[in-house]
Parts: C-alpha cells; structure tokens; sequence
C-alpha cells in the first residue's frame, strides 16, 4: 500500500464461513468503501481438485446469502488465472476479499508477483478490506508453510511468504496444532529468526484491525511473540503491534 489510509484486515485462526465469523463479516463491512459485496477466494485449495475448490465457494456463498451479503466467487486456480484482467476488474467495486483455507504457500506462489496482487494492493488504498483465514493468513508473512511437505526437517516446509507482514510469522490453528502433529508449535516457534515475529492465532478466533491496533474476536487468543516474549489477548481485547509492511505485496 501507499497511501496513507489505514487498511482494514480480518485474519481468522479457523472457521470461514461458520456462524461465528458474523460479526467479523459486519465488523469489516462498516470499515470497507465499496459496494457491500464480498469476493471469495477459494484459491488455496486448487491443488485439492476442484471439488474440494466447489465445497469452499459454496460454503461462501451460502454464508454471506444467509446474512443478505452479495458475495461472488473469483475462481483463480493458477498463476494464468492471477494475470487475468477479469478477475482484477472485479476488485474495482468490491468491499472485502476473503481468501478461504487450503495450502498456504501454494496461495502465497500462485499471487506472488501478478496483476491481482498489485491490483489487491491498489484497492485497499482506497478501501478494499482484506480478510483471510488459515491458508488465507499464514500466506502473508516472511515465509509460508507448504502443508503438502512431506517432513518438517528437510527445510521443505516453509517456502517465501508475500510479506504483506515483513519479518512476521503467522500461524493460525494455533490452539490445535499439537493435535495434528505433536510437538508442531515448538517447532515452529524454533523456525522463527530472532529478528522476526510471530502471530499465532486460535481456532474460530480472528484478530480485526489495520495493522497497528487489533482486537481479537471469537472464541479463543491471539499470541504474538516478540523478543522472546509473549503477549496474549483474549476475546474482546486489543493489542497494539506494527506488524503492516509499507507493500501488500511480493518483492
């Protein structure tokens, strides 16, 4: 980004679509210009086949229906797909872009670099709000996990994020990370470089703010680890932490 307009930014831990994320939907629609409609991104689970990319556009769709929202789906499934002016024209009128779960640095290489990025970057200047949950947040820092790698040992797990949040890490599912693989949040607060950060966010829980002054909203925490140390905020409460980078955007 490059004015000085303040973004408006969702980032949910888990639950797209779900009953709870309502007033997070509201919550952006009140900050965001635009004409109160939704695009919904499913693009991180393209390499899952498309049926897996049909179930999370219809889960979006029936969602923001059920609260009266307009929403459409923008099907980028590809790099090709990210360069299309079609698709970037659509960020024109929009209100708020949502980027649903899937394979974060798949998400993270197919939007590095293309015309729907820099065109992304472009609307939230003027207004577009920008939420994402799961792959749709652990895209945007220093590095991006790719959830496809097969060991967490042989340096295939994190590949370049889009450093929308430079010199941060981002990991949502955070409460239930050990559940999928015991000992997974040690190791990756272990990854994480001294000079860098970490957000970590619970399940069904979202951090709502424009990348100084964030409130958490949901069921469960945020946690950022700075320094060494960790700060932690609840459902209802705020932290502050410039973590916002001067370019929504790849290098």
């Amino acid at each position: 980004m490059s004015s000085s307009r303040r973004p408006t930014l969702a980032l949910l831990g888990s639950g797209e679509f779900e009953s709870w994320t309502e007033p997070v939907d509201r919550w952006l629609l009140e900050r965001a210009t635009g004409d109160g409609s939704v695009l919904i991104l499913p693009a991180a689970s393209a390499p899952e086949g498309d049926e897996v990319f049909d179930r999370w556009a219809d889960m979006g769709l029936d969602h923001y229906r059920a609260l009266g929202i307009p929403a459409e789906v923008i099907p980028i499934k590809t790099r090709d797909d990210a360069d299309r002016e079609l698709f970037t024209e659509r960020l024109g009128d929009a209100s708020v872009v949502f980027f649903s779960g899937g394979n974060p640095a798949y998400l993270a290489s197919l939007l590095s670099g293309t015309k729907y990025w820099r065109a992304l970057g472009e609307a939230m200047d003027r207004g577009l709000a920008y939420a994402g949950c799961s792959a749709g947040v652990a895209c945007l820092g220093e590095a991006a996990p790719d959830s496809a790698a097969r060991s967490f040992s042989d340096g295939a797990l994190w590949q370049p994020g889009l450093r929308m949040f430079p010199k941060v890490y981002l990991g949502p599912h955070w409460d239930a990370l050990d559940r999928f693989v015991p000992g997974l949040k040690d190791f990756i607060v272990a990854s994480v470089p001294r000079d860098c950060r970490l957000l970590a966010i619970d399940e069904r829980t979202a951090v709502v703010g424009d990348g100084l002054d964030w409130t958490v909203m949901g069921s469960g925490s945020a946690h950022l680890l700075d320094s060494a140390t960790w700060v932690e905020a609840g459902p209802g409460q705020t932290m502050s932490a410039a973590l916002l980078g001067t370019e929504p955007r790849a290098e």
